[in-house]
């Protein structure tokens, strides 16, 4: 402990002697001559003044501070949705004007890179569509220099002055976590610059890898202090930070921290900025395993205490089966709004255009519009969820998909999952519940709760072929790959004579089954396979209705012993991973970190021929897109290449 404590205090003051009174780097980088360097405190100076000066405009500010946090609840901006090979939207990109996507078929670029969280450019749907986090982090700065001052904001309670500079600081420490886990290294903004400071303190370097994680991790310690463990007042504080919320990111931080990506990679092996100093630890560690393993066991302690449980659905009056039931918990799990499972929910980033371009067109009312389908996974996603057995489709011995591609029909006891006597592919066939409730298809069932019937029984299902219902059939709005994010849009959907109505959910950027998982990886990888690392992926097992994974492996594996090694057990953690956090954007920063991106963004993205209308053509797999992922380069996001002429002492990222 004393080493740590040494260590971290060594971190803090070389960043503070780097850093002394620094300035925000996205402004910076954007100013075109050093006299503009001066240019940094604003010029409505008494406007900051008077921000502080009472508590109600203190608090204007401190929800400032919030509004950086990444609109993950929209697909152009999160970028693990489709920055990736998870999904998968129409050339035309009509009204999805997506530069993750583009980024997916190689089109990034050190001039004017996407997606650039730095200062700002081309992060949804256009040029500046968000400030950058850089600014963020100003204005962080500059609440934590004002509120931290106790002469200030006078009518601002001692308790209320403790908890929003505990925020505050969690924003901070989760916006550079944001750009780590983007460029690698970054400069760590401590204080924002003085108007006094000379032009060489005001062009900041780039920080090694582990200091920054040091850094960002004391900050969140430090906030974790003043965070309440739940929110009291859920009329209007719902979405603040909590401890749970704090706790969480630390986890993903040190699991970050310890992952193949950034522990001992060979390929960062010489990356040094102008000074020679070692950007990266070439040296992999293994306690780093142990430290995630650690934090991801105090955020599951924390959040349980607080109430946190894997979500259970309430019910309805509507009379359903078993299996539809066991359906709407695992979507409800992601779209039930607040739901006991949201650690951490972001009610500044709603899933309302998610929904929309997710949803198939199932009645021949509304406007085309009104249900885009235009999220589609690729065929290897669809074959990555488990077999009926709860095991790898490749690996079940029991049940045959040799013939995956080939045609089959539905029958009378499938009518849950597809339209009774149905044709469809063999592979939509014995597949695991989450395959259905995430998943839909052609002939596959689509129950909400505008249900004809008022039950599951001869309710909603997709007709997909082109020419049909929930085809190709509109420029634009169409399934590119013949499978549809039934995961996304909440059961309560309608439609109806007056219009088309979706009932949003704030989009929830942790769930405990994250957690659970994280800290079954981190602890597999510290003390390999046991009896905890089983029960935590098999508490997730359980909610989908699937046997404990050391009996599924056993009786129906090919492979029956996988779990019991380390290497056998990282290969089952990693595939759950996909499958439970499917199409939340989590798969792109899990393929990073792993090292794994230079095999799986190199597959061809693949799907039905839907723009046929036979059964027999349509059910013929289809080459939509063949990328190129170059490693180790597009591991890392180029800096832009006008931001290192600005200020020389940053260097860029390998390859660019």
């Amino acid at each position: 402990m004393k080493i740590r404590n040494t260590l971290i205090i060594k971190v803090k003051n070389n960043i503070r002697r780097i850093l002394y009174s620094s300035l925000i780097v996205g402004l910076i980088l954007t100013l075109p001559s050093c006299k503009k360097y001066l240019d940094i405190v604003p010029d409505n100076v008494a406007t900051i003044d008077n921000a502080f000066t009472m508590r109600t405009e203190a608090e204007k500010y401190l929800f400032t501070c919030y509004s950086f946090l990444p609109k993950d609840g929209d697909p152009l901006y999160n970028v693990g949705l489709l920055a990736g090979d998870e999904l998968w939207i129409p050339t035309q990109e009509w009204e999805l004007l997506s530069y993750g996507w583009r980024m997916a078929r190689g089109g990034q670029s050190a001039a004017n890179p996407y997606l650039n969280a730095w200062n700002g450019n081309y992060q949804g749907g256009g040029s500046g569509d968000l400030y950058g986090l850089y600014k963020g982090i100003r204005n962080c700065n500059i609440f934590l220099e004002n509120v931290q001052d106790e002469s200030k904001v006078l009518d601002l309670r001692a308790d209320e002055r403790l908890r929003w500079i505990a925020e505050v600081k969690f924003l901070k420490a989760y916006y550079h976590f944001y750009l780590l886990r983007m460029y690698g290294p970054i400069p760590l903004v401590d204080k924002n610059v003085d108007v006094s400071a000379t032009e060489e303190e005001v062009r900041v370097k780039r920080m090694p890898f582990d200091d920054c994680v040091i850094y960002i991790s004391t900050l969140l310690d430090e906030a974790v202090v003043d965070l309440p463990s739940i929110i009291v007042d859920r009329n209007s504080e719902l979405g603040r930070i909590t401890k749970p919320i704090a706790l969480a990111i630390k986890a993903k931080l040190l699991l970050l921290a310890a992952s193949p990506l950034f522990n001992g990679n060979s390929d960062y092996a010489g990356f040094k900025d102008k000074d020679g100093v070692d950007l990266f630890n070439p040296t992999y560690d293994a306690g780093k395993w142990k430290s995630a393993a650690d934090a991801a066991k105090v955020a599951i302690d924390a959040s349980e205490t607080a109430g946190f449980s894997l979500y259970v659905f309430p019910g309805t009056t509507f009379k359903l089966s078993d299996t539809t039931l066991l359906q709407l918990k695992l979507r409800g799990a992601m779209t039930d709004p607040w739901n006991s499972e949201h650690v951490w929910a972001n009610p500044n980033s709603r899933a309302d255009f998610m929904q929309r371009v997710a949803m198939p067109k199932l009645v021949s009312t509304g406007g085309s519009g009104d249900a885009r389908m235009q999220l589609a996974a690729p065929l290897k996603i669809a074959e990555m969820f488990y077999s009926s057995n709860g095991v790898p489709i490749n690996e079940d011995k029991d049940i045959d998909f040799s013939n995956k591609y080939s045609l089959r029909t539905a029958n009378t006891s499938e009518r849950f999952y597809v339209k009774d006597g149905y044709q469809t592919a063999r592979l939509n066939f014995d597949r695991e519940p989450r395959f259905y409730a995430d998943l839909s298809f052609d002939g596959g069932i689509w129950y909400k709760y505008d249900s004809p019937t008022n039950s599951d029984e001869g309710t909603y299902s997709i007709e997909g072929k082109y020419t049909q219902l929930g085809g190709a059939t509109h420029v634009g709005f169409y399934n590119e790959t013949g499978y549809y994010i039934k995961k996304l849009v909440d059961w309560n959907m309608a439609n109806s004579s007056s219009g088309v109505t979706y009932q949003t959910y704030p989009w929830p950027q942790v769930r405990l089954s994250d957690i659970y998982l994280m800290y079954a990886e981190a602890l597999n990888e510290s003390d390999g396979p046991g009896e905890e690392v089983y029960e935590y992926v098999n508490k997730i097992r359980r909610r989908a209705d699937l046997q404990n994974l050391q009996d599924a492996w056993t009786a129906h594996s090919t492979n029956p012993t996988k779990f019991t090694t380390k290497e056998g057990m990282r290969e089952i953690i990693h595939q759950e991973r996909g499958i439970e956090l499917a199409f939340e954007g989590n798969r792109f920063w899990d393929i990073l970190r792993w090292k794994k991106a230079a095999d799986s963004f190199n597959q061809p993205i693949t799907g039905w021929s839907v723009f046929q209308q036979a059964t027999t053509d349509y059910y013929r797999v289809r080459t939509i897109y063949s990328q190129n992922f170059v490693a180790p380069r597009d591991y890392l996001w180029p800096i832009r290449t006008y931001d290192l002429t600005v200020n020389p002492n940053l260097i860029q990222n390998p390859g660019w």
